[in-house]
C-alpha cells in the first residue's frame, strides 16, 4: 500500500508490467458501455458515476490503480479515496487512450 497523500501517476507501461506480475489491481472507472466496447484485460469495472470508495474491490497487494479514457476520471477517484484516507492513490496517467498509442492490447466487443 502506498502512504502517500497524492495523486501518483504510472505509465501504461509500468501499468502494464505491475498488472502482467500481479502487483496490482487495475480499476477502470469509465462507464459500463464504454468497458463494454473495448477494456483493458484484467481490468474490473467500478464507474465513477457510482463510486463509492468504500466499495472498492480488495487486491491481495493492497495496491488499486484507476483508469479511465484520458486520465481525467481516474484522477478523480484517487482524490475521492484519499478524501476517505484510503491508502489509493495511484492512477495511469493518460488513461486507455495512453495505453494503446503504447502499443498495449485491449479487448473489444
Amino acid at each position: 500500500m502506498t502512504s502517500s497523500n497524492k495523486l501518483r501517476e504510472l505509465s501504461p507501461d509500468t501499468v502494464a508490467r505491475k498488472l502482467h506480475d500481479g502487483s496490482i489491481l487495475l480499476v477502470d472507472v469509465r462507464e459500463p458501455q464504454e468497458y463494454a466496447v473495448e477494456h483493458i484485460p484484467g481490468a474490473v469495472l467500478h464507474p465513477l458515476s457510482s463510486f463509492d470508495p468504500a466499495a472498492l474491490p480488495s487486491s491481495e497487494t493492497g495496491e488499486l490503480v484507476f483508469h479511465c479514457g484520458s486520465g481525467k476520471r481516474s484522477a478523480m477517484a484517487v482524490k475521492l479515496c484519499l478524501a476517505k484516507a484510503l491508502p489509493h492513490a495511484s492512477h495511469m496517467t493518460g488513461g486507455i487512450q495512453a495505453w494503446k498509442t503504447a502499443g498495449l492490447p485491449t479487448k473489444k466487443a
